[in-house]
């Protein structure tokens, strides 16, 4: 009895796992650039997105109170990736940590505060994407401005989502899927038969990571196409006049894409 008892206690600890803390969205999307006035002339007079505040030489770009776009004058060559990083919102960075690392992914020794004043930690995912995770704090830049620099000439008050490249999606799947707690919503591809990109919804919101699949040896440029963000917005063709009026000059009107949205496909 005493055996089967204490045999008992052991599997109950061991099953105690470290529960996941929320992932409630996306909470920016950081580019490199080599024409930080050219950025801003895009993501600001373009956009409508405010600066409400800078850190280091980086221009922050306001969509609202959650979601920034993140552009750093690091951009060192023409052959560099634009895309820096993605980020993610959590409710208790500590506790994320620790349940990663739980899970054994590689994890930072602790967590600490960014410049800006909130708790960040960065991670690499399977594709060697650098994923950052953010949990904003009461006295951070970012708390500090809830409610302000959220101005009517926005051409979006949402990100919807970040789109990055993926090679192996099964590889993708155990991390962000298995791990993380993301929710495959939908796929589709250029043609009825193939995927050729994946959407996986963050586990206790509505924004989503899209997989962007059966990319080989992209080009910067390619790579500019299939790393991306989305700008959700109540009426695309009154978008498509906003961003013309203010001298951005898309490649092509709106259109329906294959997965029945419509869209707009805007470049920095």
């Amino acid at each position: 009895m005493p055996f089967h008892l204490l045999l008992a206690i052991l599997l109950a600890r061991g099953g105690d796992s470290i529960q996941r803390p929320p992932i409630v969205g996306v909470a920016h999307i950081a580019l490199e650039t080599n024409d930080l006035a050219a950025a801003r002339k895009f993501y600001g007079a373009g956009l409508g997105f405010a600066e409400p505040f800078k850190v280091d030489h980086a221009a922050f770009f306001k969509v609202n109170d959650h979601q920034y776009i993140k552009v750093s004058p690091d951009l060192k060559s023409e052959t560099q990736d634009r895309l820096s990083h993605i980020a993610f919102e959590t409710t208790d960075l500590r506790k994320l940590r620790n349940y990663l690392a739980n899970r054994g992914v590689s994890v930072p020794a602790e967590v600490k505060p960014d410049p800006d004043g909130n708790l960040t930690m960065m991670l690499e995912d399977p594709d060697g994407h650098h994923v950052e995770f953010v949990q904003y704090m009461p006295g951070s830049l970012l708390s500090k401005n809830f409610g302000k620099f959220l101005g009517a000439d926005r051409v979006s008050t949402r990100m919807i989502h970040v789109g990055v490249t993926v090679k192996d999606r099964a590889a993708a799947d155990r991390f962000y899927k298995d791990i993380l707690g993301f929710k495959m919503t939908r796929y589709g591809g250029r043609t009825d038969t193939e995927a050729d990109w994946v959407d996986m919804r963050v586990p206790e919101g509505t924004d989503w990571l899209e997989y962007m699949l059966n990319v080989h040896n992209p080009t910067p440029k390619q790579l500019g196409v299939m790393h991306h963000l989305a700008l959700g917005v109540p009426d695309i063709q009154a978008g498509y006049r906003t961003v013309l009026a203010r001298g951005v000059k898309p490649p092509q009107p709106p259109k329906i894409g294959r997965d029945g949205k419509w869209q707009l496909n805007l470049y920095d």
